[in-house]
């Protein structure tokens, strides 16, 4: 062999042997939920058979509360998300949240079906299995989509709204986080069943905060576990494969009690889909958090909080 083939040979030995070491740095198989709940679903965390699924939930505060509190997350996010607003809330209301199916500790249902008639298919089982009649109905994201979708369907269900940044309308981001990105593409998609940086989803969720800063390792620890439950990477693909907008015509149907909440520095969903939530939904009001992102209910929990205490016409000490 010549040395300028030897040479060759080398250069490709050595590519070849890092591009494997850096694949095994990032391999990150699926975690089963009975080894993610040792850590995630602490006491007050049970889980509980809802449309098909096993899902979890915390159903914390006061039972005889008659207007509990439901919090529905995001994409790719997990009841957890809603701690600090809990830690608030909880001495003195009823407060449920749930990991919705495809997400969190819940995992995919077995028909893979992510479509927003489903997940509000989903809320409306769990609410009537927790005794549910009448809630006030909060969500961010995804999970302000399927709150609005679930008050048209059941009006009689929900009798205050509160929408967090919420999806429904046709919107153009003006940035995505890299993992939604990359769950779009092809090759990607595929490659994201198998392997998981770290890097990644610390990019991802500091994406959408006002301050990135403010991205904690034990918050980026969440994201990655979660992301890991078994199920959940493909149920995201096929997520985003689905229609993401929702019909405006029942957002304009929609007469009821309703908080919207902004992040001004949402990047993902930006603010124009927050006026048009306040002018086409009677009896709304649109508070913005202008140095706040696409989760202010975390990013700034006390504070986004409070204004949900007074639009529900109390405060705590009273």
């Amino acid at each position: 062999m010549s040395l300028l083939l030897k040479s060759i040979w080398l250069l490709l030995a050595g590519v070849a042997f890092f591009l494997l070491a850096g694949l095994v740095a990032v391999w990150a198989p699926d975690k089963s939920v009975q080894e993610l709940s040792a850590r995630w679903a602490q006491p007050p965390s049970r889980f509980i058979d809802v449309d098909g699924v096993r899902a979890h939930l915390r159903d914390e505060g006061p039972r005889h509360d008659p207007q509990p509190q439901v919090l529905i997350h995001g994409t790719s996010d997990s009841l957890h998300t809603w701690d600090g607003w809990v830690s608030v809330l909880s001495s003195q209301r009823r407060v449920i949240r749930l990991d919705l199916p495809g997400f969190g500790l819940t995992g995919p249902n077995a028909e893979h079906d992510y479509s927003i008639a489903r997940y509000v298919q989903f809320m409306r089982a769990a609410l009537q299995q927790l005794g549910v009649q009448r809630c006030i109905l909060v969500g961010n994201s995804l999970g302000g989509h399927i709150a609005w979708e679930t008050a048209y369907a059941a009006p009689q269900l929900v009798q205050r709204l509160v929408l967090v940044d919420a999806a429904g309308y046709a919107f153009v981001p003006r940035d995505v986080p890299l993992g939604f990105q990359l769950a779009r593409l092809p090759i990607a998609r595929k490659l994201m069943e198998y392997v998981l940086p770290r890097g990644l989803v610390l990019a991802s969720v500091r994406n959408v905060y006002g301050d990135p800063s403010k991205v904690t390792p034990e918050l980026v620890d969440r994201y990655y576990d979660m992301t890991l439950r078994a199920g959940n990477r493909k149920a995201l693909v096929l997520r985003m494969d689905g229609v993401l907008a929702g019909n405006p015509d029942h957002i304009k149907s929609l007469d009821l009690p309703t908080l919207i909440l902004w992040g001004g520095k949402d990047q993902l969903i930006p603010l124009p889909s927050g006026e048009r939530f306040a002018r086409d939904i009677r009896q709304s009001r649109l508070v913005v958090f202008d140095d706040l992102g696409h989760l202010p209910h975390q990013e700034d929990p006390q504070r986004s909080v409070a204004v949900l205490q007074q639009f529900i016409g109390w405060r705590l000490g009273k």
